[in-house]
């Protein structure tokens, strides 16, 4: 049982994805299953979570779609679930998408793209405490994307006012790997979140995390990163994730994942079950 807690499928026919915009230019076109389901095979990769990638429920929907597409075309998936986006700024409406099947079909979790709201403290707005209140209750975690620096220095107000509600830090927070000065800060941030009981976070995306440049020094990084992930948290509340197709190299799943996997790999059998799966399986109800 292997899971790839964090992985992308967008399509710009379907929804804006504003942000790539700024982003490298191979990521401005669709990128679908066909193109990593090998790769996640040749990892043993059987389970995936699809975060979503944009704030729209076109976005959401057509994760939906291939969330149902995948097992019946790739037989070594055996679940997909979707992180889906809700409207939280109106906990009216998410009253009522969390009371339809149809619309919560496949979601294991909830994302807004909080780096890139015009608020940075969006989280911490009374309407959308209204909106996480009903994620807990419905037993559904919150994901929190690339929240070095602004949103890390306040989700341990957040989820200490939200006991009940899983938070999920994409990432780890996306530590500044090549700023000495920025990490120690990442380092002390990231261990206070660690101190709430209902954080946990993902080993993913750091291949693309910080300034550094240099690629064995960024294998150093990425390695102390996650001894440091690893001492605040425990493995058991950690989760492999690969952030496909982000990588250095785009629509890679080696240059994306392989570094963090190969590091995990030196850890103990029973810390690779929880990191791999065990806690994914935890954190998203047993339907990733």
């Amino acid at each position: 049982m292997r899971c790839d807690a964090h992985l992308h499928l967008w399509d710009p026919a379907r929804s804006r994805y504003a942000w790539l915009a700024g982003a490298p230019q191979p990521l401005h076109r669709a990128f679908r299953p066909e193109e990593v389901l090998e790769a996640l095979g040749a990892r043993g990769i059987d389970r995936l979570v699809l975060v979503q990638a944009d704030d729209t429920r076109e976005d959401t929907a057509l994760m939906q779609e291939l969330a149902r597409e995948i097992p019946r075309r790739a037989p070594g998936i055996g679940a997909v679930g979707v992180v889906a986006w809700l409207p939280l700024a109106r906990p009216d409406l998410v009253g009522e998408l969390l009371s339809d099947a149809e619309a919560m079909e496949h979601v294991v979790g909830v994302r807004h793209l909080t780096h890139d709201d015009p608020d940075p403290f969006f989280l911490r707005r009374d309407e959308v405490g209204r909106s996480l209140a009903q994620l807990a209750e419905a037993g559904l975690p919150l994901d929190v994307p690339d929240a070095f620096p602004a949103q890390l220095a306040y989700l341990p107000e957040l989820a200490a006012e939200h006991p009940r509600l899983t938070i999920v830090l994409d990432h780890l927070g996306k530590p500044p790997l090549g700023d000495a000065a920025a990490l120690r800060t990442w380092r002390e941030m990231l261990s206070r979140l660690a101190a709430q009981p209902n954080a946990v976070a993902k080993c993913s995306g750091l291949a693309t995390s910080g300034p550094e440049t240099d690629p064995a020094a960024r294998a150093e990084g990425i390695a102390a990163a996650l001894e440091h992930a690893r001492r605040c948290f425990g493995a058991e509340r950690l989760l492999f994730g690969s952030d496909w197709p982000i990588a250095p190299a785009a629509g890679d799943y080696a240059s994306a994942a392989d570094q963090v996997l190969a590091h995990l790999g030196t850890w103990s059998e029973a810390e690779q079950g929880a990191v791999l799966g065990g806690t994914a399986d935890r954190v998203y109800r047993g339907r990733a």
